[in-house]
Formats: C-alpha cells, sequence, structure tokens
C-alpha cells in the first residue's frame, strides 16, 4: 500500500545544527588517531630500530582512548554539542599531536603536517572566530617544536642520512592527511546537507502552523459574526411557528421546524469554532472512553448523513479514559466528510490500540487517491475537488494531528478505496484528574 506520512521533526534546541554528527566524527578521527599512533610508535621500535621515550608516547593514546570513551557515555543523555566543546575536542587532538612531536623530533618529524588536517577540520566545523583559534594555537605549537623538541635518537643506518628517512615519512604523511580529508570532508558535507534538510523541513512547518493560525483567526472572527443574524433568524423562526396562518399550513409547519434544526446545527458548529479558539467559558472538557468517543463519531455523521458510517471497534477491554478534544473531532470529522462525498453509501470507522497509540482509520469505497495526491497529502490546497479553498480540511487533520504528537497516513487500499489512518499517542488524551488540596 502506498503510504504518505506526516510526522514531526524532533530537534536539538541550544545546539548548532549536526553538532551531535560532527562530534562523532571528531571521536572517529581520533579513535583512528590512537590506532595510528600505537602502530606507528610499533613500527618505529621494532622496524626501524630507532629508540623512543615509550612510556611518554603511550600515554596519549590510551588517555585519548580513555576520553574516548567517556565522551560516547556522556553523549547518550545529549542532544548535541556548543561551539566551545567542539573546540575543546580540536584543542585537545592538537595537544595531544604536539605532546607527541616534542618527544619525537618536533618539527623535524615530518608528522607535525598533521597539524593542518586540525586546521582543515576546525575550519569546517566551527564559526570564522572559532576557526581562527585552531590555527593559531597549531601555528603557536609548530613554532615552538621547531626550536624546543628532544631529538630522535636514530639508528647508525638512518643516522648518515637522515634526509631519506625525512622524505620518507612525508610520503606517509601526505598520503595519510589526504585520504583523512577526503573522507571526513566528505561526512562533515553530508552531515551540513542533512541539516539544512532538516532546517528545510521546520521552515515548512513552521509556515503552515502560521498558515493554520491565520485560518483560526478568520474562523473565529467569522464565528462571531455569524453569531447576530443566527440569533435574529432564530427570534424569526419563532415568530412563525407561533403565527396562527402559518401554523394552518402543515407542510410550511414542517418545513419551519427543520429549519429551526439546520438552524440550531449552524449554531453548535459557531459554539464549537469558539470553544477551539479558546474563546468559551465555563464549561469543563468532557470526559470519556475511546470507545465512547469513536461510538458518538460514526452515530453523529450516521445521524447527519444517507450513507451508513459503520464503526469496527478493535479497542478491546482495556477502554482507556480520555479526554474528548473538540478539535480531535472536528478533523476525524473532516475526514469522514471527504470520504463520504466520493462512497456516500458506505464509510468504515476503524479504532483500535497499537503500541499505546490510539489508531482511527476512516475507509470509503471511492476510486482511492492518484499517486499525485498521495505525494501532496497534507498540503495547503491540495485537492482533486477543484474548487477554491479545496484541500484545507486535510491541512487541518495533519496539522492538529501532529501538534498532538500523532501522524496521519493514507494509502489505497488493495480491494479499492482509500484509507486514512490517524495514531495519537494516549498518553495526549489521558484524562488527569486534578488534585484537590
Amino acid at each position: 500500500m502506498a503510504q504518505a506520512a506526516m510526522t514531526a521533526l524532533p530537534s536539538s534546541a541550544g545546539y548548532p545544527p549536526g553538532s551531535a554528527r560532527n562530534m562523532a566524527l571528531l571521536l572517529q578521527l581520533r579513535w583512528m588517531a590512537v590506532i595510528g599512533q600505537l602502530v606507528t610508535i610499533w613500527a618505529t621500535v621494532e622496524l626501524l630500530g630507532v629508540r623512543l621515550p615509550l612510556a611518554h608516547l603511550i600515554a596519549v593514546p590510551v588517555l585519548l582512548a580513555l576520553i574516548n570513551w567517556a565522551t560516547i557515555i556522556i553523549g547518550r543523555q545529549r542532544g548535541g554539542y556548543s561551539h566551545l566543546e567542539l573546540l575543546a575536542a580540536l584543542m585537545l587532538d592538537v595537544g595531544s599531536l604536539t605532546w607527541q612531536l616534542y618527544f619525537s623530533g618536533g618539527t623535524t618529524n615530518p608528522f607535525a603536517f598533521l597539524f593542518l588536517l586540525q586546521i582543515v577540520i576546525g575550519a569546517i566545523l566551527l564559526p570564522p572566530g572559532w576557526s581562527w583559534i585552531v590555527a593559531a594555537m597549531s601555528a603557536a605549537a609548530v613554532a615552538g617544536l621547531t626550536f624546543d623538541y628532544r631529538p630522535l635518537d636514530l639508528p647508525a643506518s638512518f643516522a648518515q642520512t637522515p634526509m631519506q628517512l625525512y622524505l620518507a615519512g612525508s610520503l606517509i604523511c601526505f598520503l595519510l592527511i589526504a585520504v583523512l580529508l577526503v573522507f571526513f570532508v566528505i561526512r562533515i558535507d553530508r552531515n551540513r546537507r542533512q541539516s539544512d534538510l532538516a532546517l528545510a523541513a521546520l521552515r515548512q512547518q513552521a509556515a503552515e502552523e502560521h498558515h493554520i493560525v491565520r485560518m483560526g483567526l478568520l474562523a473565529s472572527g467569522a464565528a462571531h459574526e455569524l453569531g447576530t443574524p443566527l440569533s435574529t433568524i432564530s427570534v424569526l423562526l419563532g415568530d412563525w411557528r407561533q403565527h396562527p396562518a402559518l401554523a394552518a399550513i402543515p407542510d410550511f409547519a414542517a418545513e419551519v421546524e427543520e429549519m429551526d434544526a439546520q438552524l440550531q446545527r449552524c449554531k453548535t458548529i459557531v459554539t464549537g469554532i469558539l470553544q477551539s479558539a479558546g474563546e468559551a467559558r465555563g464549561e469543563s472538557p468532557e470526559v470519556t472512553s475511546l470507545h465512547a468517543f469513536a461510538q458518538a463519531i460514526a452515530g453523529e455523521w450516521s445521524g447527519r448523513t444517507g450513507g451508513i458510517v459503520m464503526l469496527d471497534d478493535r479497542i478491546g477491554e482495556s477502554d482507556p479514559t480520555i479526554v474528548s478534544d473538540a478539535a480531535l473531532r472536528q478533523v476525524i470529522g473532516n475526514v469522514i466528510d471527504n470520504a463520504l462525498e466520493v462512497s456516500p453509501h458506505f464509510v468504515l470507522l476503524v479504532a483500535s490500540i497499537e503500541r499505546e497509540q490510539a489508531v482511527i482509520e476512516v475507509r470509503d469505497r471511492g476510486p482511492g487517491f492518484a499517486p499525485e495526491m498521495l505525494e501532496a497529502f497534507g498540503r495547503p490546497y491540495s485537492s482533486t475537488k477543484g474548487r477554491p479553498g479545496g484541500g484545507l480540511g486535510l491541512f487541518l487533520v495533519v496539522n492538529v494531528l501532529r501538534k498532538l504528537g500523532g501522524k496521519v497516513e493514507v494509502g489505497n487500499l488493495p480491494e479499492g478505496g482509500a484509507q486514512v489512518r490517524m495514531s495519537l499517542p494516549l498518553a495526549s488524551l489521558a484524562y488527569q484528574p486534578r488534585m484537590v488540596s
């Protein structure tokens, strides 16, 4: 079944976009440094015969490994990292490289060019002002290592031609920097593009919610304006009902009663709009069960239309107590109303509980959703009805459910017809009695 889901995107407020993924990349670089340093120390001592202060050199990769593990454990509770924390991570790597080079020849060691890798990564991950700190600290470290370092204790075979060893080390260092730069720049750019996509989705959500606010203000204003003419019509109908000449005509009297019934329905709709806008006072929210909530919606729509709105109750014995939300009733009604337009004789309402989610499905026997509707579902003015303002009902459905922590999925049934599946966490509907002190 083809489906299009409308879900909210999580965000890590207060942290730069993609900072958690960027810190993970720095940890990967540090793991590579730990392994690379240990392998290099072993190869230098065992294969080249160079005498090194092993205690000083091995202590650094051990410390870096411990810091990595601590960062991973602490990071499980974090949604991201600040620029200061990313800078501190880079400064730790610069400091550890400075320590290693001090005990292994300073700038006479070709691996001093690894400082360039730290500078490039800092320029990509950090704002300009912060990246200059990485560059300045790296430059200061190189300047210090140029004049103050412990020379390598080379064996006799290399002591006569140290430039040959330097050139070989420079080649290895160049290849290492090239591979790491390509790998990490690609990964960092991927993180940036993912952050851009997430930001674009949040901007789209904000624009949609702004649109909803404007619609709500217009609806609330219209409800206020309709109140006066509806009251006037109600008074006139009351006068007509009591007029002797009109009461003597049975057909006309029946029509007056039908007009009064429709008028009361209009008043109920206006009252519901004002309640949803927070302008009605003195009425407590209705506490009911999920089964009664679904049954009331099915019964209401069966009574107001000529078709059948059947309820398939799959809730079971664990029928939770919920608060009947006016906005939720309205959006479910919008879906049923759309289904009745294409399937006027039968609509199935399926109510169930799945993994702590209240699920309401509306199924019809119409032609189903066209592929372009599945892709554009939930966008304002996306509709196949061909009339101005079409598509706002489903737009409201998606956004009201999203505000309540739920989601909407649409698709076509294998046997024909369309299905709109609305799921909502039970926690967002749960009734919580007030504590009386």
